[in-house]
């Protein structure tokens, strides 16, 4: 792993290019994709490099990876270069992309520290960043091959069901009708579309029914902008695909999987998280199972619950599954007011606990649930858009 003379030297300017990373990944975009325009075409969300959240992502990664080299010089954070191989998968990044990156971060990195980036502190940080670089290329090979699929595949929809006036559920097959590889429940797809201006930029969607069903299918939530512009590709979906359009889908990633247990299960979601959810409860009701499992979810008002009625029935279809909503208005009598709240539940011991939703819904249960004792390995989670929870979780 990180050479004994190179984690010194790491170990030494981390506090230094920790504070200055802030203002090293804007200018290393800014860099970059003057460069390479047909990145932020095509490649990178540009609504979240707008808001500036991939930046803070990008700043997270290199800082939390960073400081796990040092202070664990032996191992690699194999649980966070997962997450991003799978996420960079699924947008076809390719091993040719990594000398760009580097070139134009370290650039930005001389830059911004000027006279403190000597020749020595470039070549330990060079070898932090192909240390990263290196794994993410060889997992990324292995899901390319896993998946038999690089790239984007056409998908035809046959089915468009409006679950609220915000999202849509799209409801799929192969244009080409050949065989689909499986996926496991909790998995995303990326989805592909040319945009009035010619860019083709790419979201992920959650997969929202079991591995079992014979349709593929993604549930899709409107994102208006609240002061920034509105959603690029969620509002060209809602506007412009419909029954008969086509899509252009990659194989499924993403490690937020259902697994084969015993275990009590808690599966907990809130807003447009609940995708994930559905799906993991879609083929818990498919395959019988009949062990505990806890449901939590967390919305505006009913009204705004997507999928409800499906929650409600797989849950309902489970042997042993307790249910409980929250919702801040207009709340039934068999459901919570306010926002979600464990501490009235039983938290079995041995839970496996998913989690998805907006980053605070997520940090607030997690929190709870480690204040019930559950540890942190047993609680896994699922983020949409760009993990800025990166060195937290």
């Amino acid at each position: 792993m990180l050479s004994e003379q190179s984690a010194a030297v790491v170990r030494a300017t981390l506090p230094a290019v920790g504070a200055a990373i802030g203002e090293i990944t804007p200018l290393f975009y800014k860099k970059m994709f003057t460069a390479h325009p047909e990145l932020i075409r095509d490649l990178f969300n540009r609504g979240n490099q707008a808001a500036g959240t991939q930046p803070q992502a990008l700043a997270g990664s290199i800082a939390a990876f960073a400081t796990y080299l040092v202070d664990h010089p032996d191992e690699r954070p194999d649980m966070m270069l997962s997450r991003i191989a799978h996420k960079h998968a699924s947008l076809a990044v390719t091993p040719e992309q990594y000398p760009i990156v580097q070139e134009n971060l370290f650039a930005a990195i001389a830059e911004v520290l000027g006279d403190a980036v000597t020749p020595e502190v470039a070549a330990a940080w060079d070898e932090v960043y192909w240390l990263m670089a290196n794994a993410l290329i060889e997992l990324e090979r292995r899901l390319y091959e896993e998946s038999k699929q690089t790239g984007w595949r056409t998908w035809r929809v046959v089915g468009r069901i409006e679950e609220t006036p915000d999202v849509a559920t799209f409801q799929l097959r192969p244009a080409d009708d050949e065989p689909v590889m499986d996926f496991r429940a909790g998995q995303y797809v990326s989805v592909r579309v040319e945009l009035p201006d010619g860019a083709r930029q790419i979201r992920q969607y959650s997969l929202s029914a079991s591995p079992d069903s014979p349709l593929r299918q993604i549930t899709v939530k409107r994102v208006h902008g609240d002061g920034n512009p509105d959603g690029e590709v969620s509002s060209h979906l809602h506007a412009q695909v419909h029954e008969g359009s086509t899509l252009e889908l990659s194989a499924p990633y993403g490690d937020l999987v259902l697994e084969d247990t015993d275990a009590p299960l808690l599966l907990a979601s809130a807003g447009i998280g609940v995708t994930p959810v559905i799906a993991m409860l879609d083929q818990l009701a498919r395959t019988g199972h009949d062990g505990p499992v806890t449901v939590v979810h967390g919305d505006r008002s009913p009204a705004e619950h997507a999928l409800r009625s499906d929650h409600v029935a797989y849950a309902g279809k489970l042997a042993n599954a307790s249910v409980h909503f929250w919702y801040e208005e207009d709340a039934p009598e068999s459901a919570h007011t306010g926002t979600v709240d464990l501490s009235a539940l039983t938290i079995a011991p041995g839970t496996q606990a998913y989690l998805c939703g907006p980053l605070p819904f997520m940090r607030a249960v997690r929190t709870q649930l480690l204040e019930r004792g559950l540890p942190a390995a047993d609680i896994h989670y699922e983020v949409f858009g760009p993990d800025l929870w990166l060195g937290q979780a």
